[in-house]
């Protein structure tokens, strides 16, 4: 494998003695190297940017995204996709998590998964890939089998696929089609990397999938215009979203947000442009789900 070839499982020189620290001296220490993940990622933020357009693309054409993985980055990978639904609104088969060893391996490590080079093929062909696709492949090595076969299998059917990694001139950044590679350097514990390049990861899928959906317009402003209050703090952020995007009082909010069965987007159009629900809803239509264009199209009362 030439582990001792890969920038993750290197040495730290600044952890060395790190066994013989105090509990504060070991958390300043973490901390410091923390603070160097946001500057690794800052330096591909334009490669970043384009795989967000390579989305947005993909989703906009009728595709799915796809994310592959296996242990701490196969989690991760799950993690984003599971947290699109309720935060946007979106069809829980747009954006899916795949890790090594199926589901079980969410909670428990399934031995030898990540070392199978077909079993990813086989987990998107249970998904009918389609050419529509996007698929990114998550491995902080580069070097996974299972999402290189992954990949593989992808780039086989047509799909946009995507690596992420944290080493660089990886085998999965030569297999993709683009390729994100954080260079995050040695973990604080050698080869633990759950940490720096685990935060990188998360770090990338946040921005992944929230400019993604800015872009498809469930962004209004700074607020998430599409969030479905399926609990009761849920419903609050609902009540209090219609709040600041219109500057209603809280009866009216809540009362607009009835009459729009708890759509967001329907309330804050009714409420600034002055509509019922039917009418909202086709504005909302005709601006292809952005309330900004809704409310153009509306002659809408400001704030």
């Amino acid at each position: 494998m030439n582990l001792e070839k890969l920038v993750t499982e290197a040495r730290n020189p600044d952890t060395i003695n790190i066994d013989n620290q105090s509990s504060l001296e070991i958390i300043e220490l973490i901390n410091q190297e923390d603070q160097k993940v946001a500057m690794a990622i800052r330096n591909i933020l334009p490669d970043i940017a384009k795989v967000v357009d390579y989305i947005v693309e993909a989703l906009q054409s009728g595709g799915r995204l796809f994310y592959l993985g296996a242990g701490t980055s196969g989690r991760i990978g799950i993690l984003d996709a599971s947290e699109c639904p309720p935060t946007y609104g979106t069809d829980p088969e747009l954006v899916q998590g795949l890790i090594a060893g199926g589901a079980q391996a969410i909670l428990r490590a399934v031995e030898g998964a990540e070392d199978s080079d077909t079993l990813a093929a086989e987990d998107l062909k249970s998904k009918q890939l389609s050419p529509l696709d996007i698929v990114i492949g998550i491995a902080a090595s580069g070097r996974t089998p299972y999402v290189i076969g992954g990949l593989r299998y992808a780039k086989s059917m047509g799909c946009k696929t995507v690596s992420l990694t944290c080493s660089p001139d990886s085998e999965m950044s030569k297999v993709a089609d683009h390729s994100l590679t954080v260079v995050t350097g040695p973990e604080v514990i050698m080869g633990s990397t759950r940490m720096k390049a685990g935060t990188a990861q998360k770090m990338v899928l946040n921005m992944l999938t929230t400019a993604t959906m800015i872009n498809l317009g469930k962004v209004y402003s700074n607020l998430m215009v599409d969030v479905q209050a399926t609990n009761l703090k849920l419903k609050e952020r609902a009540k209090r979203i219609v709040i600041l995007a219109t500057g209603a009082d809280h009866k009216e909010a809540e009362e607009a947000l009835n009459a729009a069965g708890g759509l967001v987007k329907l309330a804050i159009i009714m409420i600034l442009a002055g509509v019922c629900a039917e009418d909202a809803s086709q504005l909302l239509e005709t601006g292809n789900g952005f309330v900004a264009k809704a409310l153009a199209l509306g002659d809408c009362k400001t704030n």
